[in-house]
């Protein structure tokens, strides 16, 4: 049986750990073709090595570098159909009128303005090329249920969703989707920040508490989300935030 993505080929920014790793895992399972954007060359590199892919260094902060992600991508594969903005940070969890200026700026431009540099280049390539494609946003809970002292994170995270609604109004006609998925708190290379401590299994029991399903997200929750949303099955799905959450948000 075909996969569910079969034929596409997808960006998928931050594949080098945690999320982006089990996405391209999925992405490839599925069928597709996928192109890792990394800022860690070795990480992703050996990300690629694993699950047969390709990988190319990429600060998702720089125009330059997406166009460089764009044309490797082309002479790669042929090109996108689908872009998954995973790639993000924290500062760690502390009064809000105490986080850095450089740490201000930086998860800003990490989690926000990645989008819209992924938007401004692959967009135009998409439209002239693809006749469609879908974007999918990695956002987060704390974009519609916010945790105090982790405030300005939380608002670049609304701004995906905003934006991502916004876009999908927009470039409808243009059969390009955009879709957002917001985690909830998961064990990955981030967890101590949002913490503000240790990432144990002692530390992580309050959030657990609060879950009806009783555990964690999983990086592999992610990554069945955006197959779905990446796949002619949500064909008719953009503008949507979809929560994996384990019931927190009901």
């Amino acid at each position: 049986m075909p996969g569910r993505l079969e034929g596409k080929v997808a960006i998928v920014t931050g594949g080098g750990s945690g999320f982006g790793k089990a996405i391209s895992a999925k992405f490839i399972h599925e069928g597709a073709k996928v192109l890792i954007a990394e800022m860690n060359p070795e990480s992703g590199q050996a990300v690629a090595k694993e699950l047969g892919c390709a990988a190319v260094k990429a600060d998702v902060t720089n125009r330059e570098d997406w166009k460089t992600v764009l044309q490797k991508c082309i002479e790669l594969y042929g090109g996108p159909d689908i872009v998954v903005n995973n790639a993000g940070t924290c500062y760690s969890n502390q009064p809000s009128e105490e986080v850095p200026d450089h740490e201000f700026d930086l998860v800003c431009a990490v989690n926000f303005k990645s989008i819209y540099l992924s938007v401004a280049v692959i967009v135009p390539w998409m439209k002239e090329h693809k006749g469609g494609g879908s974007f999918i946003n990695i956002a987060s809970t704390g974009a519609t249920r916010p945790k105090p002292r982790l405030t300005w994170y939380n608002g670049t995270k609304a701004a995906v969703c905003c934006a991502s609604r916004s876009l999908a109004q927009e470039y409808a006609p243009n059969n390009i989707r955009f879709n957002s998925i917001c985690p909830q708190f998961a064990s990955t290379g981030l967890s101590h920040k949002f913490l503000g401590k240790e990432n144990t299994p002692e530390n992580r029991a309050y959030f657990v508490s609060l879950i009806p399903l009783g555990r964690l997200t999983d990086v592999t929750d992610i990554a069945n989300g955006c197959c779905y949303l990446a796949s002619d099955e949500a064909s008719y799905i953009t503008g949507t935030e979809l929560v994996i959450d384990g019931g927190r948000s009901a």
